[in-house]
Parts: structure tokens; sequence; C-alpha cells
């Protein structure tokens, strides 16, 4: 297996929610495991670097906890219209080639079956098609960006 591939092998496993992959082919066999990132905090121990001056803590005012709730963060808006998520994890391309048009943009009609994206998983080109007939209102993914199963991938109304 070329070192290339292996790589990508890599990047797959370390951007999805798997923890073990393994592949056998002609040449030989890979294995790659994902480490638990908290038994990794625990294995191997973080040194900090000594302050150089005394840390001096301060009483906060009692009126400022009060003041900073109605700060809290936002719930993350609701999208409306039917979504497109992501079949397969991978990579996410909205064109066959970079100087290629879009399959889809916002504001264009598309219809059932057809092809609105690119996931790239394994070096393997999947065409990702409408699952409905409609209008694209907004595209959730940036090309080239790697993608989740099941994750958001466009909004059809």
């Amino acid at each position: 297996m070329d070192l290339r591939k292996l790589k990508t092998l890599i990047d797959l496993v370390s951007e999805s929610n798997i923890s073990e992959l393994e592949i056998t082919e002609a040449d030989g066999k890979v294995r790659i495991v994902k480490a638990d990132p908290a038994a990794a905090a625990i294995a191997q121990p973080v040194y900090a670097p000594a302050p150089a001056a005394p840390v001096v803590l301060a009483a906060a005012p009692a009126a400022a906890p009060t003041a900073a709730a109605p700060a809290a963060p936002a719930a993350a808006p609701v999208e409306t219209g039917h979504i497109v998520k992501s079949p397969m994890v991978g990579t996410f391309y909205r064109a066959s080639s970079p100087n290629a048009k879009p399959f889809a943009e916002v504001g264009q009609a598309v219809k059932e079956g057809e092809a609105i994206c690119i996931i790239e998983a394994m070096k393997i080109m999947n065409e990702i098609e409408a699952d409905k007939s409609g209008t694209i209102t907004k595209v959730l993914c940036e090309n080239g960006q790697a993608v989740e199963f099941g994750q958001p991938l466009f909004v059809i109304e």
C-alpha cells in the first residue's frame, strides 16, 4: 500500500466517528486504531511552565454573574425545509472538478434523482442525488470539507 493511500485512510479515521479500521489487500494488511482522547490524556503527562509571577485572584462583584446570564449563547437556528444529509463519511465537493460549474447553487430548482454534489470516499467519487424535488435554499458545507454520515449538506424547499 502506498504512503498517500495510507495517509488518506488515517485522515478519514481521524475525521470520523469510527475508532478502528482494518483493510486487507494483496500486498498487505493495514489496521488503524484511533486512540481514546480521554485515555491518551491520562496516559501522557502534560507539563505546563511555572508561572513567572504569582497569580492573584480577586473576588468578582455579586452583580457580574447576573449581568452575564442574559448573554448566554442562543440556541442554533432550526433549518426549515427538507434537509439532504450525507449518506457516508468523506470529502464534500460541489463540482466534478475544481474548474467545473457546481452541480447545485442556491436558488436553483432540482428534481428528485438529480446529482447535487460529490462525496469522495476512499478515492471513489460518489454522486449524491437530491432525494426531493424543490429549490436549493442553502448549501451547508464548504467545498473540500470533510463530512460525517448523516451530516446536513443542503436545504431544499
